[in-house]
């Protein structure tokens, strides 16, 4: 079995918190318990000759192993009801009437891990906008840094009793059953959602256009307060006059200095 020592572990978490802004500090054993096998079954005799492997990897391969086995994606349709309540209800109905002559939705799921965030914003529009929709531009930009989430959510494929929580005409109109475990999403619904990998500790974000709503939640739960703000500054830019940004409710925001307008709980919106 192989052990980490202090200075391993210190290489380690001054990587991924440079690099992706994830703080792994306090999480040794999740480090070792996420990485142990990998070097064992790879032959590397320390976590010194695995660390040394990686950062003199050219490809970048070693980098997104070691991305997809320390980032934690749990996630399941509706989590946070209550979000999606508030945009189908007040977020949408605004949107209609600002966006009436261009007729172009701009949503940014920030961290979309295997995708039942995206896809469930996405069914919200189908319902919403009905015999409107093929008028209107919906395409949802779903990120993350993980890439084996998104070949997960691009699949689309889901356990059966994961969608159980979701409304039954949902589940009747947008899901197709493949066997007694698993459904697929339509590709109605698919192809509203573009997959992108996306590290938003980039200096500089791709996108030409301003986004209506950024939903990033559950994404800055290891982040600090520094790398936080400054993300959320990046938002604030990228967030259109009117729009809104969602986090989880497990997050907390330094509201001091912040230029979003608090709304109601984990719900922010710039003016």
């Amino acid at each position: 079995m192989t052990q980490i020592t202090e200075n391993e572990f210190k290489k380690l978490v001054d990587f991924v918190k440079g690099n992706y802004g994830i703080n792994l500090s306090q999480k040794k054993i999740l480090i070792i318990g996420r990485l142990q096998n990998y070097l064992m079954q790879n032959n590397f005799k320390s976590f010194s000759d695995y660390y040394d492997f990686m950062i003199s990897d050219k490809t970048g391969k070693a980098v997104t192993i070691l991305i997809n086995k320390l980032t934690t994606n749990h996630t399941f349709f509706m989590r946070e009801a209550d979000h999606f309540e508030y945009y189908r209800d007040k977020i949408l109905p605004y949107i209609a009437i600002s966006e009436a002559k261009r007729k172009d939705l701009r949503i940014w799921s920030a961290g979309c891990s295997s995708g039942e965030e995206p896809y469930t914003l996405a069914m919200i529009n189908s319902d919403y906008f009905a015999r409107e929709k093929s008028l209107w531009d919906t395409k949802i930009l779903a990120t993350d840094i993980s890439t084996n989430v998104l070949d997960s959510a691009i699949k689309g494929i889901y356990p059966n009793e994961g969608i159980n929580s979701i409304p039954v005409n949902w589940r009747t109109n947008y899901f197709k059953k493949l066997n007694e475990e698993e459904s697929i999403i339509d590709e109605r619904i698919k192809s509203d959602v573009i997959f992108r990998r996306l590290n938003l500790m980039d200096p500089i974000f791709p996108f030409k256009k301003k986004f209506h709503v950024i939903f990033c939640r559950n994404v800055m739960i290891y982040f600090d307060s520094k790398t936080k703000d400054e993300l959320i500054n990046k938002f604030y830019e990228l967030t259109e006059t009117g729009g809104y940004l969602f986090i989880g409710h497990s997050e907390s925001l330094n509201r001091e200095g912040m230029k979003y307008r608090y709304i109601m709980p984990a719900v922010y919106r710039k003016e």
